[in-house]
């Protein structure tokens, strides 16, 4: 029997294929409200749909699950599932056709949620709207161009079709990833420039896709000390000043992984300490994964009230199921001819955190 809490600001990872009695009770914790998954929680679509199945089934209204499925080198989900190629192809292809591209990058929006979505997942952290600077090892690719027109126009066309298979976006890394080397997984990561020179690139995708109605952003690991001392998922000015008032972004904020190192600045050094900061900077939801005791330290630690706002940004969140399973999506036709689309696009994948 489903029981029933209101969601919280809290996303957790989960060990393995199916359900262990730990994960069950933390995922039954008040303070939870969703779960994002990883290669090893998966074996193939029927397993996956389990788990997704039983994660939905423990609480009322359902927990969100989320996933980093983006294409190229981040694609969680590979056997069963559509190869799909780094955003960067599609950059590619915009050189020479834009109008081509953008149709292509709406097929493949479609695919990517529409497979997802007949697993029982509810949206994927993607699109990026990093600029290739030629300056990131841990972006690259994932970039979709170093033209932010290339980038708005690409990303607002995978938007819209995530949105025809019944997923939400959630661009990241906001206000922007590309610019440096260092890897947020690995190291703090200092972005020198100014606010002007941020504002004329990178933010340009925010912006627009903001306007376009996008439904969250996640919030990089990174400092940009000429604006704020804070990385921007801790920092109020970034997410209250500029994101929220000056951007006027209405969706859901989550934090990138609180595990990784660049989230450990010298205020925010254990998980709870990270999770208050991001939640008081302005935060809806912050996740913590691949870190067991990092996780129960904020579900037995944190305080926190999460406001009636967040809660509907959250539950907005859930996607809206138009398939029921792989095998029944494979029997519509406009699926089949995006998978005939998007065949041809190069396709490379690894395993790659968020």
């Amino acid at each position: 029997m489903s029981v029933s809490l209101p969601l919280g600001p809290v996303m957790l990872d989960v060990a393995g294929t199916e359900l262990t009695q730990t994960d069950i009770d933390r995922l039954l914790h008040p303070l939870t409200g969703g779960v994002i998954l990883f290669s090893r929680n998966f074996s193939n679509a029927r397993q996956l749909s389990q788990l997704t199945q039983q994660i939905h089934a423990l609480r009322v209204p359902k927990l969100l699950i989320a996933v980093d499925h983006e294409g190229g080198r981040v694609q969680r989900f590979q056997q069963g599932f559509t190869r799909l190629p780094a955003m960067r192809e599609l950059g590619k292809i915009w050189d020479k056709e834009p109008r081509h591209a953008y149709h292509l990058a709406t097929q493949v929006g479609y695919v990517l949620s529409s497979e997802l979505n007949a697993c029982g997942v509810d949206f994927s952290f993607t699109p990026v709207l990093d600029i290739d600077h030629g300056m990131s090892s841990v972006i690259g690719d994932r970039s979709f161009h170093r033209d932010p027109d290339a980038v708005s126009n690409l990303a607002h066309h995978i938007m819209l079709g995530l949105k025809k298979g019944g997923m939400l976006a959630v661009a990241k890394h906001f206000p922007g990833h590309g610019y440096i080397q260092a890897d947020s997984h690995c190291q703090t990561c200092v972005d020198d420039r100014s606010f002007e020179d941020i504002e004329l690139a990178d933010l340009i995708p925010f912006e627009r896709m903001i306007d376009h109605g996008i439904a969250g952003i996640m919030a990089a690991h990174v400092v940009y000390p000429k604006i704020d001392a804070k990385p921007a998922g801790f920092s109020s000015v970034w997410l209250q000043k500029i994101l929220r008032t000056e951007l006027q972004f209405e969706g859901c904020i989550f934090t990138d992984d609180l595990s990784m190192r660049g989230a450990a600045v010298k205020y925010c050094e254990t998980m709870l300490q990270r999770a208050q900061a991001a939640l008081a900077a302005g935060c809806d939801m912050i996740l913590v994964c691949n870190n067991a005791e990092g996780a129960d330290e904020v579900l037995h630690g944190l305080e926190w009230t999460i406001s009636a706002t967040s809660t509907s940004r959250l539950a907005r969140m859930h996607a809206k199921n138009h398939f029921g399973s792989l095998m029944k999506l494979r029997e519509q036709h406009d699926y089949v001819q995006a998978i005939r689309e998007i065949s041809a696009i190069g396709c490379k994948n690894e395993e790659l955190p968020l």
